[in-house]
């Protein structure tokens, strides 16, 4: 039987499961899987109602504490016992949920939702609510757009740091995963009410929050702020890249990752070693 999430998977190792952000899909993480499937057990995730994975089952809203459940429902199904994990925005907020019901080894989560005021959040929605309620009827002109340079500089600036790096297939994919996703009009509507929850002691979780210095839909010169704030025992970094980092700057992503999960490892290592 297979998995009720959609996935892709590939490498070896400790399993790591990646969650990308709100009307997008697992390709997001195309540049960084096969950065990480040297060392890792990588699994690419479409969330429920996103990508090619079905919603959450009826009567479930899709917030961000039901899609922590539906992950680790999804862990139960695949035998992964507490994998590590990393999230992007609303994945990101997901992982860090994962990360404060210890349901992971650690979690690493790029530009994550839930660290906002109100007005932020509203902002936040409205931003991706422009480009998701595309009329049918213009869709075609803005996938044409969309495949040229210039045009994914207009389409994905505040997504994107460098959107010109983004391939213009994956860029189409996007758009149009996004305008099919049943979940994605409800998700976002929900999303914005979501706060993240202080997390005083993480020691046994290892956390690292990374914001994009060029991001311009979550900026990092407010969240960032709160988010030490709320999670004191985390390592935070700055990247030169935007909301979605990975085709900005794999390498810097896939390194803030490795680090999270060596971190997790050593701590690992130091339980098992007796004392004296």
């Amino acid at each position: 039987m297979s998995a009720s999430i959609n996935h892709h998977r590939e490498g070896s190792g400790d399993p790591i499961v990646l969650l990308h952000g709100i009307g997008h899909h697992w390709q997001a993480w195309g540049p960084v899987v096969g950065l990480l499937a040297g060392e890792l057990d990588v699994l690419a995730c479409d969330s429920p109602g996103f990508g090619a994975s079905a919603p959450l089952a009826r009567g479930i809203e899709p917030t961000v504490p039901a899609y922590a459940d539906a992950f680790e429902w999804f862990f139960a199904e695949l035998g992964l016992r507490r994998p590590h994990v990393a999230g992007n925005s609303m994945g990101g907020a997901i992982a860090l949920e994962l990360a404060r019901r210890r349901s992971v080894r650690s979690a690493t989560a790029f530009s994550p939702a839930g660290f906002w005021t109100a007005a932020e959040a509203r902002f936040c929605r409205l931003s991706l609510l422009a480009l998701a309620d595309t009329p049918v009827r213009a869709r075609p002109a803005v996938e044409a757009l969309a495949r040229t340079r210039s045009g994914r500089s207009v389409l994905f600036r505040q997504t994107f740091g460098f959107p010109a790096r983004l391939p213009a297939e994956e860029a189409v994919a996007t758009l149009r995963d996004a305008w099919a996703s049943p979940a994605f009009d409800r998700a976002l509507e929900l999303l914005p009410e979501y706060r993240c929850e202080a997390i005083a002691d993480l020691r046994d979780v290892p956390v690292t929050v990374a914001w994009g210095t060029r991001d311009l839909l979550l900026p990092y010169r407010t969240q960032a702020p709160r988010a030490r704030k709320l999670l004191p025992t985390a390592t935070h970094l700055a990247l030169g890249a935007g909301h979605v980092p990975f085709y900005d700057d794999a390498p810097a992503a896939a390194a803030a990752i490795r680090a999270t999960v060596a971190l997790a490892r050593a701590e690992t290592g130091a339980a098992q070693t007796p004392s004296g």
